[in-house]
């Protein structure tokens, strides 16, 4: 099968009755669990970002409470789970400031964890890049926002 363009495809979606693009979102939807989670943010909680946001952070938290601690592979293994959890629902907002938000949180998350990262190189290095990525959303933002956030960066590298 081969792949049409975003641009023909928006063209098609176009030309479709209201009842036939209902269809198409729920047939989307069944086939795979990500763009069920993106259909449910675009309905329901695109219109309130903070309270997405909290929803999300709520769910890192919790995501921490489990992890194994017995050995830093376990550890390691979980951080990079959560992580991508984390950066999927970055993904659905598509909104710099909840990326910066959402990064911070998380890496203030790991660096409160106990043990401590800084016993494993690799966690470091993760803890490291995401700083490096939320300086780069930093410089997006707006002004205000880029004082704002440039304080609890700073705090976060210190």
């Amino acid at each position: 099968m081969k792949k049409i363009s975003l641009k023909n495809l928006k063209d098609e979606l176009g030309h479709q009755s209201q009842e036939e693009l209902i269809g198409l979102c729920i047939a989307l939807t069944k086939f795979k669990k990500e763009n069920k989670e993106l259909l449910s943010y675009l309905l329901f909680e695109a219109s309130d970002e903070e309270a997405y946001i909290e929803g999300v952070k709520e769910e890192i938290d919790s995501l921490f409470e489990q992890i194994n601690t017995k050995s830093f592979f376990y550890i390691r293994k979980s951080v990079r789970k959560i992580l991508t959890t984390t950066k999927k629902y970055i993904r659905y907002s598509n909104k710099k400031e909840t990326e910066v938000v959402l990064l911070m949180y998380f890496c203030r998350k790991l660096l409160d964890f106990k043990p401590s990262i800084k016993n494993s190189p690799r966690l470091q290095n993760t803890f490291d890049r995401q700083l490096v990525l939320i300086k780069k959303a930093l410089s997006s933002l707006h002004e205000d926002l880029q004082f704002d956030y440039q304080a609890e960066l700073d705090e976060l590298q210190n």
